[in-house]
């Protein structure tokens, strides 16, 4: 059966059961249906005072075309650790409609280790997206309105900093000039498009407490500067209110089931190459005061979404993770040791050990936050017991133990193994988290920081221009910012086609963002877009309703 099969005959509970198990009434949720709802922030609000569970994060290698399935690990996992007795929840992002029908696919797990409804879930689910679409388009909106008023504010046109997002890869955006045709559509300037999960919305939303903290924080935003270099913030053209009451309801998590019918939290979703790439800490915060255990995880491989996990969410979140899981597969370390995609159904245990330094160097990077690691080998059936041994061998070798986890097949049953160590290891109190740099470093020498000790670089460089942008955050109080960089996720290098673990590379910053409401600042690396395209034959393509109305092609 295809995932999509799979989570068609799922035995689903009525929402409001799953909300029971939980202790959300009925009256604390908002159903979207029979199987998905939100959650109230008066119930979310009465949690305060409850003691948090342990927070585990599931990241992975660098993802390559053999597939990780890091969100099916971290799905059965939360599957498997409710088998063997213990209360958890799952935290996960929500998928962005720009992958789906581009080339990634959906992203609610797979096989026997799935969210559900997952074509729900995969296409408009509860709206937040489009929600988060329009609240940013409406604050472009009305920076254009007010500088076609008479422009109080004194902003330079020229010095315009917000962007239109759209929830769809199209390269065609990425670069235009708008408000042509007149002196009543405007005054022309260059601008473009990014997709919105690289919106700061978005990052706003997943990082704000609750709806205060969401409008300060949209207040803060800069959407460019004046004439003589001062910020313009939302607030200043009275925009953040209004896109406070669009992210009313977006900012309320959702809840949603696992095959299996244990709770998930989807909520949010950023990129990790090019943002943030962890789902909010609203949903976050909740599942720990609603379980023992919560299972999380963060975008593409630990150089992007678990350091960025680390530096940004636990930074600003005061979140302390117990334990770290890494995905891996045999076939994608092959891949990493030198073998085509065509070849990777053939043993080969001497390109398995040569790509092995890949994951290697991400179980070093991990460590060095304070947390613990355990590797999750999931499980293809090509895989034979020489490449799994060898594996096992190679992590043990570096003092890390490395399960086989079959829940892609068979569930929560598969991976009890793992959900057994990884509640031990939680449990232990060995975990003393710290962040990698501290927050009184200057922005240029965080981006070293993170490019030399994550990434392995050699030299970080960046043009006069970028150092003096810099310079300029730094002069206007944001210099105690983390710094979010934005890079392929298919190397430790920000040449793509550099696999397993490069190291003395070059990495050169092109331009750098101020995100005031996120609270960060991102550095753009190497060719990565912020505005994604899609691949010469679309997913798109296949996707469409069969004669009974189901989708087809999704996933």
């Amino acid at each position: 059966m295809s995932d999509i099969e799979i989570a068609r005959a799922a035995s689903k509970l009525a929402i409001t059961q799953i909300g029971e198990r939980l202790g959300i009434s009925p009256g604390d949720l908002q159903p979207y249906g029979h199987d998905k709802a939100k959650i109230s922030a008066s119930f979310l609000h009465s949690l305060a005072d409850r003691r948090d569970g342990k927070l585990i994060l599931v990241t992975a290698i660098n993802p390559t075309p053999a597939g990780e399935g890091k969100t099916t690990t971290t799905v059965g996992l939360v599957d498997g650790l409710n088998r063997i007795g213990a209360k958890a929840m799952v935290c996960v992002r929500e998928p962005s409609l720009g992958p789906c029908f581009g080339v990634k696919g959906g992203a609610a797990g797979g096989g026997r280790a799935q969210v559900v409804p997952m074509e729900d879930i995969n296409l408009h689910f509860t709206g937040d997206f489009h929600a988060i679409t329009s609240a940013h388009n409406l604050l472009a909106a009305m920076i254009d309105n007010h500088i076609y008023w008479g422009n109080e504010q004194d902003l330079d046109t020229r010095r315009i900093a917000w962007r239109r997002v759209v929830d769809m890869n199209d390269r065609a955006l990425r670069e235009m000039v708008g408000a042509l045709g007149g002196v009543r559509n405007g005054f022309p300037r260059e601008t473009g498009f990014d997709i919105t999960v690289a919106s700061e919305v978005m990052a706003v939303l997943c990082l704000a407490r609750d709806l205060a903290d969401l409008e300060e924080r949209l207040g803060q935003i800069v959407i460019g500067y004046r004439r003589d270099k001062t910020p313009v913030h939302a607030r200043d053209i009275h925009a953040h209110q209004a896109m406070t009451v669009l992210l009313k309801e977006a900012m309320q998590p959702n809840l949603v089931q696992t095959l299996e019918n244990n709770p998930a939290l989807v909520h949010g979703g950023p990129f990790a190459n090019i943002a943030h790439g962890c789902n909010s800490v609203v949903a976050t915060r909740a599942a720990l005061k609603l379980a023992d255990y919560v299972v999380t995880e963060a975008g593409f491989g630990a150089d992007l979404g678990a350091e960025k996990f680390f530096d940004i969410k636990c930074r600003k979140a005061g979140l302390r993770p117990a334990a770290a899981v890494i995905v891996a597969t045999v076939r994608a370390l092959k891949m990493n040791g030198g073998v085509a995609k065509t070849e990777l159904g053939r043993e080969d245990v001497g390109a398995l050990v040569r790509g092995a330094v890949n994951l290697g160097r991400h179980v070093e990077n991990v460590r060095g936050f304070g947390v613990p690691v355990i590797v999750a080998i999931n499980h293809f059936l090509s895989d034979t017991p020489a490449e799994i041994a060898a594996l096992q061998d190679y992590a043990a070798s570096i003092g890390v133990e490395a399960v086989l986890c079959r829940h892609w097949a068979e569930g929560g049953a598969g991976i009890e193994d793992l959900a057994r160590k990884v509640a031990a290891m939680a449990d232990s109190g060995i975990a003393d988290f710290q962040p990698l740099y501290p927050d009184d470093m200057s922005l240029f020498a965080k981006i070293e920081t993170v490019a030399k000790r994550i990434y392995r670089a050699g030299s970080v460089t960046a043009d006069r221009a970028v150092i003096d942008q810099l310079a300029q955050f730094e002069a206007m109080g944001y210099g105690n910012l983390p710094v979010c960089i934005a890079k392929t996720q298919y190397s430790f290098s920000t040449d793509p086609s550099l696999l397993g673990a490069p190291d003395g590379h070059d990495v050169h910053v092109r331009d750098v963002r101020l995100s005031a409401g996120a609270g960060f600042v991102v550095a753009i690396t190497g060719d990565i877009m912020t505005m994604p395209g899609l691949p010469r034959k679309p997913a798109a393509e296949t996707i469409r309703l069969d004669d009974n109305g189901l989708v087809e092609g999704l996933f």
